[in-house]
């Protein structure tokens, strides 16, 4: 028996806290206030609540206590209590004086300065509410890419029919080719390595990151052999060998060259790719001719937006991801964090 079970998201999860704080002051104040005040008065509070809690949590913290401006950050915050209570606090009398029909009566700074202890509070659950949307969001996130991970076992599972007596049939071939055409054993043996790959390092979370680029040479090799002028592809490589990185992250972009950016009218195909590892971060760059007419699903097709989501499931906000599809060249730019 399946069980129906419903998981919010996180903004669906935020509007339910929301409504939550509306009904607890809206029913609070509706004993002494009366329904039409208890509404208005619930807004006004709530309202204020509101821009004290985003206001730091999307714009203040961000902007200026993760990147170190610590005193700003403090100046801002204290700005931003005395405004929302001042404001606050003006409309709250300018209601209270329009409810009770009180003659209008100029209203003292000071007992507007009353109002601001009380974001004090708010301020501080603020900080409460930033923790418990970011554990949300990495529970969630980890819950996608276990549950990913899970289906492409499965999947890996479901197409692993006896691999190995593959991998074994197909160095049978390999020895008999090669006493006739040692280059077309060659890419024999590419290709068992390739599906090597796929078995045995592709379901694992990181591979060394020379077995990914081995991977990606061999790809290259046999996709060579289907142009009929031939390709030149300049690879540069400069790495920390025992460097490990994620399998498949780079693999996108090579396959979209071999897809949209090869003339195979122009008798000669020029490729340049660069993987550099600098200071912390790993740089792979793609870089080639367009091909006319122009195919933008270089840029838009499902395998740039899937990397997207793997990359921001990985990294987050640390990584970068650059397009550019002007002029004759077309470049993809990739930059990972390795901490």
């Amino acid at each position: 028996m399946k069980i129906w079970r419903y998981r919010p998201n996180i903004v669906q999860l935020q509007v339910l806290i929301w409504v939550a704080v509306l009904l607890l002051i809206f029913f609070s104040l509706l004993p002494m206030d009366g329904f039409r005040k208890s509404v208005i008065y619930t807004i006004v509070n709530t309202t204020s609540y509101a821009i004290i809690i985003y206001g730091n949590i999307l714009i203040l913290y961000p902007l200026f206590y993760q990147k170190g401006r610590f005193v700003w950050y403090g100046l801002l915050v204290m700005l931003l209590l005395v405004a929302t209570g001042i404001l606050r606090g003006y409309t709250t009398i300018m209601l209270y004086q329009h409810f009770l029909q009180l003659k209008a009566v100029p209203i003292k700074f000071l007992n507007l300065l009353n109002y601001v202890p009380g974001g004090i509070l708010i301020y501080i659950l603020s900080l409460v509410f930033r923790i418990s949307i970011v554990y949300f969001t990495l529970k969630q996130q980890t819950e996608e890419i276990m549950l990913q991970k899970s289906q492409a076992e499965l999947n890996l599972l479901k197409s692993q029919v006896q691999p190995h007596f593959l991998f074994n049939t197909l160095n049978n071939i390999y020895y008999k080719v090669y006493k006739v055409d040692p280059e077309a054993a060659g890419l024999i043996e590419r290709l068992s390595d390739i599906m090597r790959y796929f078995v045995d390092e592709s379901p694992k979370d990181e591979v060394p990151v020379n077995t990914e680029v081995a991977f990606i040479e061999n790809y290259i090799a046999l996709e060579k052999i289907r142009i009929r002028h031939g390709a030149t592809v300049n690879f540069e490589k400069a790495y920390h060998p025992e460097l490990r990185i994620p399998p498949m992250l780079l693999m996108t972009f090579v396959e979209n060259i071999f897809k949209h950016g090869i003339d195979k009218s122009r008798k000669q195909n020029q490729v340049n790719i660069s993987l550099i590892q600098k200071e912390d971060y790993l740089l792979f760059k793609t870089i080639n001719r367009k091909v006319t007419p122009v195919v933008t699903q270089q840029s838009n097709g499902f395998g740039i937006a899937n990397l997207t989501k793997r990359l921001t499931m990985l990294y987050g906000s640390k990584f970068e991801l650059a397009i550019d599809n002007e002029g004759e060249l077309y470049t993809a730019f990739l930059k990972i964090p390795l901490s």
